[in-house]
């Protein structure tokens, strides 16, 4: 029997429509699927805090890592830096020694005029990595700056008093690179 022609055509039913019919839309149903979701949104936040958790530590980790590597290799440099500088102040000792004991003969040579300069070149160059000497002579005691060797009667002195250096000390910056070897005054007045 052909259709009316006011009558709607009835539609096939389609896989779409078999899949609406299968679904369960209870209340009850869809209560459960909710709870079952948000249970699994809040372990997977859960899991994300907790990872960002371990990420912070790890960058902490590395930063400090970072940090304690630049302070080893910072002290490194320093202590080979000092131990360099400890040889070249030794070399000036040497340079002391030669002038000092100088020939009266000698005193003249142009040769002599060299050696001199490559002292002040050498002194210059301690100065620039911030070697200074350490003042030792006719100044008080200080167990910090100076190593004493011995004391000395009858200089007329005050007691405590460095009255010889027997090696010139240096300070490096606000450290001491070489104590000073130095006499001190036992305060007994010079003989008459």
């Amino acid at each position: 029997m052909p259709n009316h022609p006011d009558q709607p055509t009835p539609r096939r039913r389609t896989r779409a429509d078999d899949r609406i019919a299968e679904l369960d839309v209870s209340a009850t149903t869809l209560l459960a699927q909710v709870e079952a979701l948000t249970a699994e949104r809040d372990a997977a936040l859960a899991r994300a805090d907790e990872n960002l958790q371990t990420a912070q530590r790890a960058a902490a980790d590395y930063a400090n890592l970072k940090r304690r590597s630049e302070a080893d290799r910072e002290r490194d440099l320093d202590r080979a830096r000092e131990s360099l500088l400890s040889r070249v102040v030794e070399l000036a000792d040497d340079f002391d020694l030669a002038l000092d004991h100088l020939p009266p003969e000698a005193r003249d040579n142009p040769w002599l005029e060299g050696i001199v300069a490559i002292d002040r070149k050498l002194r210059a160059l301690l100065e620039r990595e911030g070697v200074t000497p350490i003042e030792a002579l006719g100044r008080p005691f200080d167990p910090n700056e100076h190593e004493a060797l011995s004391h000395v009667s009858g200089s007329g002195a005050p007691e405590g008093d460095v009255v010889l250096e027997i090696r010139r000390g240096y300070l490096l910056r606000d450290r001491v690179l070489r104590p000073a070897l130095v006499a001190v005054s036992d305060g007994s007045p010079r003989p008459n």
